[in-house]
């Protein structure tokens, strides 16, 4: 599976040099470029290439990174860089698998407090290892933080 994501990074970036497309093929190079720093990371560990999970936490890391930037140039006025840092996002997020949305988490939610038998907020750690577990890719944790609060009356 992890040749699948890879293999796309590679499929995508031949395309849009062939188009032409200069801001894309300079985000996708550095996708590629981490995910090479990350393999080589990886390495003392006796892994090659890391699985795709880890890739798309890569790619969220990369994400929450260039939002915390878009806020920053917003700040200090400088709406030209924080478009750069939002195009990069969409190429990057274009390559994430697509997130749930609020209805699919909330069932979510209910039902890894269920599986877990939470009864207050001091379960919040278990469900949210459930959810981890059972959602990481398709789920954003940070949102499901509040849900799971909320719904355990905190």
């Amino acid at each position: 599976m992890a040749d699948d994501l890879r293999s796309r990074f590679t499929e995508a970036m031949k395309e849009s040099m062939r188009a032409g497309d200069a801001p894309r093929t300079s985000t996708i190079r550095m996708i590629i470029a981490k995910l090479k720093e990350v393999d080589i990371a990886a390495r003392p560990s006796g892994v090659d290439k890391v699985p795709d999970e880890q890739v798309t936490q890569m790619l969220r890391g990369m994400v929450k990174s260039r939002r915390e930037s878009v806020d920053l140039y917003r700040q200090g006025n400088r709406p030209e860089l924080a478009a750069k840092e939002e195009a990069e996002i969409a190429v990057i997020e274009a390559f994430l698998p697509q997130q749930m949305d609020a209805g699919a988490m909330e069932a979510a939610v209910k039902a890894a407090i269920a599986e877990a038998g939470a009864a207050s907020v001091k379960d919040m750690g278990k469900v949210m290892a459930i959810l981890r577990a059972q959602h990481a890719a398709t789920m954003d944790l940070s949102k499901a933080g509040p849900m799971v609060k909320a719904a355990l009356g905190g």
